[in-house]
């Protein structure tokens, strides 16, 4: 999928339509996750090829949720959250991708609201956790907007670009709805 193509989709089409992510889109997950910004911007290891994209999906599939954000039909990003084991059931971690060309466009906003409120009105989420890069303000900011808090900073948590990089670790926490007494 070439950047022009796809700003030519957004010229046609620019409504964002956010869907489960289905086994069919790994070629186009796959060139988003090796592109240069995404591959900075995230912790995942970038240049993954489309078989090992398919694997991970099925595995995520068994305890979370994977969606895209798509523009005139093709994909412009990736959210995911993957609940965690039994006792921490009421807890996901969340992922998100965004394409280059996209980034200030309303995707991670889209894809955000989207699994917020998969998490809270489906799931019975109380807690989502994410690692973000301590330089990465924009994706700080839109955690931020959707109740994000920062928890705590790692030094040296990650190898990017040669060096050691900083994380933040943020979390959203909705209270639980108290239970009336019968």
């Amino acid at each position: 999928m070439k950047e022009e193509t796809l700003q030519a989709a957004f010229a046609l089409d620019n409504r964002i339509t956010v869907r489960a992510l289905e086994s069919s889109d790994m070629d186009a997950f796959a060139e988003i996750m090796s592109m240069p910004g995404v591959r900075r911007g995230t912790l995942s290891v970038g240049y993954r090829i489309t078989e090992q994209l398919k694997a991970w999906h099925e595995r995520r599939l068994k305890g979370g949720v994977s969606v895209c954000a798509t523009i005139g039909g093709r994909m412009v990003g990736h959210a995911g959250l993957e609940v965690q084991r039994p006792s921490r059931a009421h807890c996901a971690h969340l992922g998100v991708a965004v394409h280059d060309a996209y980034h200030g466009r309303g995707i991670g906003t889209a894809l955000l609201q989207g699994l917020t409120d998969c998490a809270d009105a489906s799931l019975g989420l109380r807690r989502i956790e994410l690692t973000v890069f301590s330089d990465n303000a924009p994706a700080i900011a839109l955690y931020r907007k959707f109740g994000f808090v920062e928890e705590g900073r790692s030094r040296g948590f990650a190898m990017r670009d040669g060096v050691l990089a900083d994380v933040l670790h943020m979390a959203r926490l909705v209270d639980a709805p108290r239970l009336q007494a019968i």
